[in-house]
């Protein structure tokens, strides 16, 4: 087929489940329900390629606010890498973030390839992987997030993120099949973390808390709600020591990695408060 019939266009909400499809081909064991929460945060954020009719290439390219996006979902079907459909794609995503600085989660094998392209690297992430034991910590100020005024949360989330994402946080806090606890101190929001069921196991993320004590409390209360046995993980910054403590203190062992990267000035966030990460997808 000849290169002139590929055309890139947005994707349609049921058209985001192609590219978690495929991203579970590759490995990154996305979540059940996570579809509609990133076609909240960008119903316009989402391309796909096509060869004919046939779908070959799509990224997420996801605008948040008005000066910050991201770039997620580059993926190109496996016969067809190597022909420059990818760099189409991901040209066109980067067009539609174009003056915004942009951030991704770049895998190993892609870093080289992003730095070519200007991106440079802020900090490596690791997924760790261990096992729900159904222990439950004591009563330590943990509450359902549901309990806790949304305009809350909103202002608690906001400085571990560098852009709006009031429509993806909504939905993210309330997908089928997922726990989201929030722990207080003095009355007030002090940290928050969201277990939700993947392909496989229970993924959490994000997990954001003031001090790696509320961290360890939301943690292991979040992991009491999956079923004994079952795999657990979580996307952790190794910059930030305490969450690697945390990893190593549970018995969790490393299973992937990224580089955190940005296109434009790095964002200052509190790293030693991010304990995980919300997904590689949409930052």
């Amino acid at each position: 087929m000849h290169e002139n019939s590929y055309t890139i266009r947005k994707m349609t909400l049921q058209e985001i489940n192609i590219a978690i499809d495929w991203a579970a081909a590759e490995g990154w064991n996305p979540g059940l329900h996570d579809a509609d929460c990133f076609y909240a945060a960008d119903p316009n954020g989402f391309l796909i390629g096509l060869l004919g009719d046939e779908p070959i290439a799509m990224v997420s390219a996801v605008k948040y606010g008005d000066n910050f996006g991201f770039l997620g979902f580059y993926i190109v079907k496996p016969e067809y890498r190597g022909m420059k459909y990818g760099i189409q794609i991901g040209s066109a995503g980067l067009a539609y973030l174009k003056g915004r600085t942009i951030g991704l989660d770049g895998v190993v094998a892609q870093q080289e390839n992003y730095m070519r392209a200007g991106f440079t690297i802020a900090y490596k992430n690791i997924r760790y992987q261990g096992t729900a034991d159904g222990y439950k910590p004591a009563d330590s100020g943990i509450v359902r997030l549901s309990e806790i005024p949304f305009v809350d949360l909103c202002s608690y989330d906001k400085p571990f993120f560098p852009g709006n994402r009031i429509e993806f946080l909504r939905c993210w806090i309330n997908q089928p099949q997922s726990t989201a606890l929030g722990i207080l101190q003095n009355g007030k929001l002090a940290g928050y973390g969201v277990m939700r069921i993947c392909r496989s196991g229970y993924k959490i993320g994000p997990l954001f808390a003031d001090n790696s004590e509320f961290a360890e409390n939301l943690f292991l209360a979040l992991k009491a709600h999956a079923p004994e046995g079952a795999t657990i993980f979580i996307d952790m910054p190794i910059v930030n020591s305490e969450a690697v403590n945390l990893a190593n203190r549970h018995n969790m062992t490393a299973a992937f990695e990224t580089a955190r990267m940005y296109l434009g000035k790095s964002p200052d966030l509190p790293i030693d408060k991010i304990f995980g990460i919300t997904s590689f997808e949409l930052g």
